[in-house]
């Protein structure tokens, strides 16, 4: 049976060994859904949703890491490996789903409803999801030497809470969205089977899923490196693993493929614009 090991220089990067067991299970969950990911990419050519299919990846290369630091929690590059990849593949699912939104606006033709002008919606949302992306990835990286652990556990911090301040701003956008469009329809949702209710319930679903995820690591360094979520690994695969895989679930199933039929179709007219007419 391994025991815990410190670095060379003494310092404990681990506080558990971790389990072999359970990082298997979430290798071959997130090795399936990964797989089905790039299958649709093929198949539908759709190409930006392939932000979400290399985050899996990133889960796939993360948890692979876990296990092989089994027996090697006394080396460095494992642990970096498994907390970079897992910390930051939520933010390549997050830019997907920042752009589902630009394209559920345009499929029914609605881009005189949405609160942020269209053409600044993907923009501003994918520009902060790329910050968060290297600032989580560098404080992850500072995290493994001693000297900068607090330093590198308060960057990730930042970098945390700008992804949930970004998502707190996209889901208000796609809900007033909503609300218009529930005032306001436009001729193309009532001519077509556009199926934007779907995909923005679907878009729903896994930004809550990536904001529990989110609030989980922030309390998680905020408590400090010390503190019961970084010392324990079940939280680990309850309130990230678990969340990240399901939230891959949910953008397979209702993949927004099915939009792109839509996107260069209909009309924009508003349904009170032709009754005034008529």
């Amino acid at each position: 049976m391994p025991k815990l090991e410190p670095l060379k220089s003494g310092y404990y990067v681990w506080h558990y060994v971790p389990s072999v067991a359970a990082s298997v299970v979430f290798i071959l969950l997130f090795l399936a859904v990964t797989a089905i990911h790039f299958w649709k990419i093929f198949r539908t050519k759709v190409r930006f949703t392939l932000p979400f299919a290399i985050g899996g990846l990133f889960e796939l290369i993360g948890y692979a890491a876990r296990a092989g630091a089994y027996d090697k929690t006394g080396r460095l590059m494992p642990y970096i490996i498994q907390s970079v990849f897992i910390l930051i593949a939520p933010t390549l699912f997050a830019a997907a789903v920042y752009m589902v939104l630009a394209r559920i606006i345009r499929s029914v033709k609605a881009e005189h409803l949405s609160p942020i002008p269209i053409r600044f919606v993907t923009k501003t949302f994918v520009t902060c999801d790329i910050l968060t992306f290297f600032i989580q990835g560098g404080g992850a990286g500072l995290m493994s030497q001693s000297s900068l652990t607090s330093t590198g556990q308060y960057i990730v911090l930042a970098g945390l809470i700008l992804q949930i301040a970004t998502f707190v701003l996209f889901l208000t956008t796609a809900t007033v969205f909503k609300l218009r469009m529930d005032r306001h329809p436009t001729i193309t949702t009532m001519n077509s089977e556009v199926p934007w209710v779907k995909h923005l319930y679907s878009m729903y679903a896994i930004s809550a899923l990536i904001l529990l995820r989110s609030i989980f690591r922030v309390v998680e360094y905020g408590l400090g490196n010390d503190g019961y979520l970084l010392s324990n690994e079940w939280p680990t695969y309850i309130l990230d693993a678990l969340p990240m895989f399901l939230a891959m679930i949910c953008f397979a199933v209702w993949y927004p493929s099915e939009l792109q039929p839509f996107l260069d179709k209909g009309d924009a007219t508003p349904i009170e614009h032709v009754e005034q007419k008529v």
